[in-house]
C-alpha cells in the first residue's frame, strides 16, 4: 500500500508525525509532501525540523517538487491525507488552484475518485471556510475529518485524543489497528 502525506501550514504537525510513523510500522510506503509554512510551524510547535518525518518517508518532497513521481497520475497510490490542513490549502483545492506538489497531489486523488482526507486545523470556521469546505464535501472521494476532542472512547491522555483522530484516518483506508476503544466495546 502506498499513502501521499502533505502536511501544509497549519497548527497540529504534531499529528502528521504520529500519522507517518503509524503508517511506517504497518509496512505502508508513505510519499510525504511538506510546505515551507509547515516547516515554520515544526519549528514552533516541535522545536525541531521534520528528521522523523523524512525518517519514516519512503520520499520526502518539497512543496515546489513538481518533479517528483507523486505529481503524475500514473504514479499509482492508494490515497492522500493532508493533516494538518490549512484553510489557503482548502481553498485553493475548492476552486481548483494547483500551484505546488501539494495541491497537484491531491488534485490527481480527486481526478481518479481516490480517497482524499483532509485533516482542517482551524478554529473557529468562518463563512467562507465553511463554504470552501462545503464545496470539497460534494466530491464524493474527499473526506473531511476535523481533528475534534471526543471522549466515548474514555481518553486518558493527549495521546489518547490523537490516537483517535490518527485512528479514524486509518479506518478510512480499512487499516487495522488497536489506537481507540470502539463504541459499545466492552473494557
Amino acid at each position: 500500500m502506498r499513502i501521499v502525506v502533505g502536511i501544509s501550514g497549519a497548527s497540529g504537525v504534531v499529528l502528521a508525525v504520529k500519522l507517518v510513523r503509524e503508517l511506517y510500522n504497518r509496512s505502508i510506503d508513505v510519499f510525504t509532501i511538506v510546505t515551507e509554512n509547515a516547516l515554520r510551524v515544526f519549528k514552533h510547535e516541535c522545536g525541531s525540523g521534520v528528521r522523523d518525518i523524512a525518517r519514516y518517508s519512503k520520499a520526502l518532497y518539497r512543496e515546489y517538487d513538481m518533479d517528483a513521481p507523486i505529481s503524475s497520475s500514473s504514479f499509482i497510490i492508494n490515497g492522500m491525507v493532508i493533516i494538518p490542513c490549512s484553510m489557503n490549502t482548502i481553498a485553493k483545492l475548492a476552486y481548483g488552484i494547483i500551484d505546488n506538489l501539494l495541491l497537484r497531489a491531491a488534485d490527481n486523488q480527486i481526478r481518479l475518485k481516490k480517497p482524499l482526507i483532509l485533516v482542517p486545523r482551524e478554529t473557529p470556521l468562518s463563512r467562507i471556510h465553511l463554504r470552501n469546505l462545503y464545496r470539497l464535501s460534494r466530491i464524493e472521494s474527499i473526506y473531511i475529518l476535523p481533528p475534534v476532542l471526543t471522549y466515548y472512547h474514555r481518553p486518558k491522555t493527549l495521546e489518547d485524543m490523537e490516537n483517535f483522530i490518527i485512528g479514524k484516518i486509518l479506518d478510512i483506508f480499512n487499516i487495522k489497528h488497536e489506537l481507540y476503544r470502539r463504541w459499545g466495546v466492552d473494557e
